[in-house]
């Protein structure tokens, strides 16, 4: 195990990775962390900020000598750069893991090589595929980046063989993936632990929602039934076993209209569906980060009330009147939790914060939500 006094190290200085090092501070832990980012939110409140690119070999060589193990804030990390600080010290989660996590094509493969359900998908990796391509699009689809896509970004319709081309030089002409255009009932997600035995926790299933390809609003319980969200349960620590994975991993699904679950994306971090657990669990998805990197056991997950998470994203520091939002509306609410990133300036679609709101029924809780989100705009 490693005890509280150790340094820890983070690769990536954004939002997930600030939650970290409050988590790390909070059990008597001291956090490096490493993003390029002066005016990162991370890094604003590490006990140090590496202010270097992620492949300086001299920054990850200090990184590495003062930090008894390190973990990683998003997936698209360099590959090289936790290769090279695996050789080091202890990384969690892997190059391994991070790998087919950070590339769409190599994460569906490997799915399908587990017999894990995912939608109807098409690699397209040069010009020749869009022509095979051309007769999968038989109805609506949807072409993604492989790499580097997120938060709807580097995606687009294809609605009919027509439009491919055109989507496919506007996306860049890199490697995509091609999917069916599911018509959705719903979309929940799964957070789990994994220790480095094998020993796996999991979080209650979140129920998300999202505008504009951007997590909107997330509710737990999940009001899914309780066949498909044990179902999603069972896919999730099958992935997490099947990647040898330690560390904490988001797992997306899709739940179509005729009830058939697929997996939609794995990510080897916290997620943003999981933000409800520092409020609503008896322990948060950032501490069981902290355990998992330190080798200690999982804490208990537990929902002690239910919950409504609420994205902020800097769209409303715009639509506000006085270009801040009317936060007395929010914080005049007895059960209501803020979270603020720290981040230097607002911009539509970044996210910018959450809020989450605890009690008993989640549709009064959705209720409350609405009429906030239209007060805090003025």
């Amino acid at each position: 195990m490693i005890l509280p006094g150790a340094t820890l190290g983070m690769l990536g200085g954004g939002q997930l990775g600030r939650m970290f090092v409050s988590a790390a501070h909070e059990m008597g832990y001291q956090v490096m962390v490493l993003d390029p980012d002066k005016g990162s939110p991370a890094g604003k409140i590490a006990d140090q900020h590496l202010c270097h690119a992620y492949h300086d070999h001299a920054a990850l060589d200090i990184l590495a000598k003062n930090c008894v193990a390190i973990s990683t804030e998003f997936e698209n990390i360099p590959l090289s750069t936790v290769q090279y600080l695996e050789q080091k010290t202890i990384v969690r989660p892997g190059s391994q893991a991070i790998a087919i996590a950070q590339n769409r094509i190599e994460e569906k493969n490997f799915l399908r090589q587990h017999n894990i359900p995912l939608a109807d998908y098409l690699p397209v990796v040069q010009q020749q595929d869009l022509r095979t391509a051309e007769g999968f699009v038989t109805q609506p689809a949807i072409l993604k980046v492989a790499r580097l896509g997120y938060d709807g970004k580097g995606q687009a319709i294809v609605e009919n063989s027509n439009q491919l081309h055109e989507v496919y030089q506007n996306l860049g002409k890199v490697d995509c993936v091609l999917e069916r255009k599911l018509d959705l009932q719903t979309e929940i997600s799964v957070i789990l632990s994994r220790s480095h035995n094998g020993d796996c926790q999991l979080f209650p299933v979140a129920e998300n929602h999202h505008k504009n390809g951007i997590l909107n609003y997330t509710i737990v319980p999940a009001t899914t039934p309780r066949d498909i969200n044990q179902q999603a349960r069972d896919i999730a620590i099958n992935i997490a076993q099947n990647l040898n994975y330690c560390g904490v991993m988001a797992v997306e699904f899709f739940v179509t209209q005729d009830n058939q679950l697929l997996v939609n994306e794995i990510a080897p971090r916290p997620h943003n569906s999981g933000h409800y657990t520092i409020d609503a669990c008896i322990s948060s998805q950032f501490e069981q980060q902290v355990r998992m990197l330190c080798g200690l056991p999982a804490a208990k997950t537990d929902l002690r009330q239910a919950v409504v998470m609420q994205n902020l994203l800097g769209d409303i520091w715009f639509q506000a009147d006085n270009k801040q939002p009317h936060w007395q509306y929010l914080l005049q609410e007895s059960n209501a939790k803020l979270h603020l990133y720290a981040k230097d300036s607002a911009r539509p679609g970044r996210k910018m914060g959450h809020y989450c709101l605890l009690g008993e029924a989640p549709k009064s809780l959705l209720k409350q939500s609405t009429k906030i989100n239209q007060l805090l705009n003025g």
